[in-house]
Parts: C-alpha cells; sequence; structure tokens
C-alpha cells in the first residue's frame, strides 16, 4: 500500500501557482529539515518534494542514526516516523526534548488511532499525519510548524470562557462542549492565539487554508458563519465579531 499519496503539488511541467510557490520559497532563508524515515520509497518522494519547495533534506534511515543527526545538525523542524529500526521514533523524540531540543517535530505513522496521536503528541510531537497521506499536506504542515513561536508550547488555548485542547482536539465554551469539524478547529485556534486582533479574510485564506494568493471567494465567511454559530450560543454573549470590510476579530465575551 502506497504511505505518500502520488498527487504531489510540483513534478514536471510546473504550472503558475507551483511556479509562484517556489519563487516565493527562493527569496526565504533556506530551512533545514531532518526526515527521519525507514521507508526509502516514501523519503525519496518526501525528499523530493520538500527540495523542490527549497528545503534543504538530511535524511535517516534508522532511529539511532537520526538522534545523533539532530543533536549535531540542529535542523529547523524534524519529520519522523514512529516504527524505526534501532530506536523508535517517540523515544527519538523524548531523548531530544530531554536535552531540551525544542526543533518542532511532525510524526509520520501509520497508527491512525486517537489513542495512538494522543500519545505522540504527549511525548514531544508538535503535529502528527497518519498514512498513508498526502505530500502537499505534509508540506504544508512542516510551513506551519515553522511558523509557529520556538518557544511556544501550550496544549491548551483559553480565551474568556472559551477553552480549546490542541492534544485532544476538543473545545468547549464553559461547561458546553463544541464539536467542531477540522478546519473549524484550525480556523478557531488561529483566532484564539491572535485574540482581540483584527484578522482579515486575506490573512485567513493564507494561514488557515495554507493560500498563497488571495482567491475570490466566499469561503471565510461560510466556514466563520458555521464557526460562530457553534461558538456563541442563542443566550451568550457573542465573541466573534464581524467587522464590516475589514476582517474578524475574537473577543473574550466578558
Amino acid at each position: 500500500m502506497a504511505l505518500v499519496s502520488s498527487r504531489r503539488t510540483v513534478s514536471g511541467g510546473r504550472g503558475p501557482i507551483a511556479a509562484d510557490a517556489l519563487a516565493a520559497t527562493e527569496n526565504t532563508l533556506m530551512a533545514k529539515v531532518l526526515l527521519i524515515e525507514d521507508d526509502s520509497e516514501t523519503a525519496e518522494e518526501i525528499t523530493a518534494e520538500l527540495a523542490d519547495r527549497g528545503f534543504e533534506v538530511e535524511w535517516s534511515a534508522n532511529g539511532i542514526e537520526g538522534l545523533d543527526k539532530a543533536r549535531s545538525i540542529r535542523p529547523d523542524a524534524m519529520i519522523v516516523d514512529r516504527l524505526l529500526p534501532g530506536m523508535d521514533g517517540l523515544t527519538v523524540i523524548e531523548a531530544l526534548r530531554k536535552d531540551q531540543v525544542r526543533t518542532p517535530v511532525l510524526v509520520l505513522s501509520a497508527l491512525g488511532a486517537v489513542d495512538d496521536r494522543v500519545r505522540g503528541l504527549r511525548m514531544g510531537g508538535d503535529d502528527y499525519l497518519t498514512k498513508p497521506f498526502a505530500i502537499v499536506e505534509l508540506v504544508a504542515r512542516i510551513e506551519a510548524l515553522l511558523r509557529r513561536p520556538t518557544e511556544s508550547r501550550e496544549t491548551t488555548l483559553q480565551v474568556g470562557p472559551l477553552e480549546l485542547d490542541l492534544i485532544e482536539r476538543t473545545a468547549k465554551r464553559g461547561d458546553r462542549t463544541i464539536d467542531l469539524l477540522p478546519r473549524e478547529f484550525r480556523l478557531l485556534e488561529y483566532m484564539m492565539q491572535r485574540s482581540d486582533q483584527l484578522l482579515t479574510r486575506a490573512m485567513l485564506l493564507e494561514e488557515v487554508w495554507n493560500y498563497k494568493f488571495v482567491p475570490a471567494t466566499n469561503l471565510v465567511d461560510v466556514h466563520m458563519g458555521r464557526l460562530r454559530h457553534k461558538v456563541d450560543g442563542p443566550d451568550e454573549v457573542p465573541m466573534i465579531h464581524n467587522v464590516r470590510g475589514a476582517g474578524f476579530i475574537l473577543r473574550s465575551g466578558s
């Protein structure tokens, strides 16, 4: 079974969007990514895609060598398979965290149960991607990890009565549980990290949907309408506010 989707964003002739993305990448400092993955076919495809996007990639095929490389080259981000020869991927991450190495880590695993994802995050992973996966999603997740402040490792966000658990992937307002779809969760997470700030539609499209351009779409408004309906109950003080012609603001509601 293929572990990586063959639908790569960059392959053969590059279209205008891919070219724009590459041009943007070339204007930024090259980030170094350490990939620890024992499946050579998966590793080759990941390496090729990241290299196309302007990343410098180091590859290790086992946990012991990967841990040594992580300590010596100090990468900007890491992709670590969970099941590795020599040393388990989670053991690699745990060892680095004990060394106070805060490099963001994306965990790859064929184990997709909630308990497995939670364990991967609690052992020190910053994000978790289940095999098989689309290569474009892996790239987007690495880019998102690199945008995070390295000192920030909160597992729970709270704004007024609103609370978001980033490990359990749950949300609640006071005692009321909020059932969110994955995109709604990411949207609310982004807003809570920037509460009381005006967020434009262009910002949301770039950071939540990973667009590198601003299309003519009401995508943000549709999702924001659904999110507001879930976050702001009929008898509750509104927390998500639409600033006409400008964007949206999340306020504490107090």
